[in-house]
């Protein structure tokens, strides 16, 4: 943030501490936080908003961004790749992304995975 702002302007004037906070929980990634805080500053901007509220970080977070399957993709797993890696079928694969499969394969999907130490 400092490299991308006048040396006499501050932060705090740009975006509140607790909306960064906020981003800095929920994102992982440099990509993540250079969009996500595009999006923030784009949408504060719009509506007349200015620092950059925490009400506006959430707005723009996506509530899906720590599940399952976006933490596989960004670690380079996809469906296909999973599905071949775990004997499924790749809509073996989708429902479990959906918490729709059955328990006990859910069970033993999960194991194998964690065993082959991907981040769940």
């Amino acid at each position: 943030m400092k490299a991308c702002t006048a040396k006499e302007v501050k932060i705090s004037d740009l975006i509140e501490p607790s909306a960064l906070d906020l981003l800095a929980s929920f994102l992982k990634t440099p990509l993540q936080i250079e969009q996500h805080l595009m999006r923030s500053f784009d949408a504060a901007y719009h509506i007349g908003e200015k620092p950059v509220t925490k009400a506006v970080v959430e707005s723009v977070l996506s509530k899906q961004i720590n599940d399952i399957e976006p933490t596989l993709i960004r670690n380079g797993y996809n469906v296909k790749e999973l599905a071949e890696q775990f004997g499924a079928k790749p809509s073996e694969i989708r429902a479990f992304f959906r918490g729709q499969l059955d328990q006990p394969r859910t069970r033993d999907l999960q194991q194998q995975m964690l065993s082959a130490g991907l981040p769940l």
